[in-house]
């Protein structure tokens, strides 16, 4: 199956990365949903919207600790740097991830779609000034806007209740109207409208290979290569196949 992977990949004229919480679960960030997700830990009407704008001191003070002083300490694990291998060697054109951790961009890849976001930027709601969150003090909460003031900082991430950032959206789709070949790792295909994009590919004539711990919603219906595994061994043994 490695082979027959490797070859797709190989010969495809535009393969498409597209990632979810399993990838990042070996650099110790837990999945949001399932066995040992956060919404069995957490109740996750904190990042409602409109929980946020009513409770903003209380909302931040679990953002805070999930997602800067927990999900901070994440690094890239393999399957994140083969994937950026792959970008390197041109195999790989586009990553399309629905995590907000940042981990592709550090271990490497360049031309990533977060489509949920990322918390590794804030926003303010008021003078829409964008920071990196490093540059934020959370010390003290909820944090201050550094350019207004008065305005409520956000993470640059989306909240239930609110839409699907743009440009993200739009280029995710037309990825899988262009690419050929879909590499979709560590996502169950639950998550809505996140997981039309690889569905969308396979009506568009894409292949599918797929990286997963156990079978998904994908699996039966539009993967063309199950390879069943933790993402660091799988991605690790499919960079070698193909050389």
């Amino acid at each position: 199956m490695y082979s027959k992977a490797a070859e797709l990949i190989r010969s495809a004229r535009r393969v498409c990365a597209f990632t979810g919480a399993g990838i990042s679960v070996e650099s110790g960030i837990p999945p949001f949903r399932g066995q040992g997700g956060l919404w069995n830990q957490y109740d996750p009407k904190f990042i409602e919207i409109g929980y946020f704008h009513e409770h903003n001191k209380e909302s931040w003070a679990l953002i805070k600790e999930i997602f800067y002083d927990f999900f901070g300490k994440a690094r890239p694990n393999a399957a994140h740097q083969a994937i950026a291998a792959l970008e390197a060697k041109s195999m790989i054109k586009t990553v399309i991830t629905q995590n907000i951790d940042n981990l592709h961009q550090e271990a490497g890849s360049k031309n990533v779609l977060e489509f949920h976001g990322t918390a590794s930027r804030m926003v303010c709601l008021d003078c829409r000034q964008t920071f990196t969150a490093n540059s934020i003090d959370l010390t003290h909460l909820p944090p201050e806007c550094p350019n207004c003031v008065v305005g409520k900082l956000k993470p640059d991430f989306i909240f239930f209740g609110e839409g699907i950032p743009e440009p993200a959206c739009s280029l995710s789709f037309k990825e899988a109207e262009i690419s050929d070949v879909f590499i979709v790792v560590g996502t169950t295909g639950e998550v809505m409208p996140a997981c039309m994009i690889p569905a969308a590919a396979s009506q568009n004539g894409a292949r599918i290979i797929e990286v997963n711990t156990s079978p998904s919603r994908f699996t039966e219906n539009i993967t063309d290569i199950f390879l069943q595994g933790p993402a660091t061994s799988v991605m690790t043994k499919l960079l070698a196949s193909i050389g």
